[in-house]
């Protein structure tokens, strides 16, 4: 496989079924994606499920994937959004089922291993619990725009809505993060442009 190949030209392989030019892609965007679910996520296990499974759904969905800008990159960024959020709703309903279980007499309470996860999960990342309370199309186009600096038009592009309503979309969000993080009692807010 030729890895000066655009995205473009690759994925067209990857729609015919070409493991191999699926494998160059994951070569190319692997890492990014990992970064991106690392910030998100803030563990290395769920870390590494959320990268697989946006590259299974990748592949799943091979034929409907959005190339932007000759690259495959912002779709795949916008998916591991998704499985991230995914991943944190699983987390949740165990943590919601753990509490249920019954103690054995010395037992630890398994509500609070559950939860104690869980606490280092969200404390280590309060724009990872900023973005959570967003919309989902909101969260994608801040971590597309703001996370990962993709442009404006190719986040548009990547996630389906128009320029128009990206650009709102991403002036209230960023207010509605800022608001998040002065409560969170983040004071540096370089992070997110005014």
């Amino acid at each position: 496989m030729d890895l000066a190949q655009t995205d473009e030209h690759l994925w067209r392989a990857v729609v015919r079924g070409d493991g191999v030019a699926f494998a160059a892609i994951f070569d190319r965007h692997g890492d990014r994606v990992w970064r991106h679910a690392w910030r998100l996520m803030q563990h290395r296990q769920d870390t590494e499920d959320v990268v697989a499974a946006a590259f299974a759904e990748a592949w799943r969905r091979r034929a409907r994937v959005r190339i932007v800008d000759d690259s495959v990159l912002p779709w795949l960024l916008a998916t591991t959004t998704n499985c991230a959020r995914n991943a944190r709703r699983s987390l949740r309903r165990n943590q919601r089922l753990i509490a249920h279980i019954p103690l054995g007499p010395d037992a630890p309470d398994t509500a609070d291993v559950a939860a104690d996860r869980f606490e280092r999960l969200d404390a280590t990342s309060a724009v990872a619990a900023a973005l959570r309370e967003l919309s989902q199309t909101d969260a994608r186009l801040v971590s597309l725009v703001l996370l990962e600096e993709i442009p404006l038009a190719d986040a548009a592009r990547a996630i389906g809505v128009s320029y128009g309503a990206a650009k709102t979309r991403i002036h209230r969000a960023k207010q509605r993060l800022r608001g998040h993080l002065e409560a969170a009692g983040i004071d540096d807010l370089e992070g997110v442009p005014a």
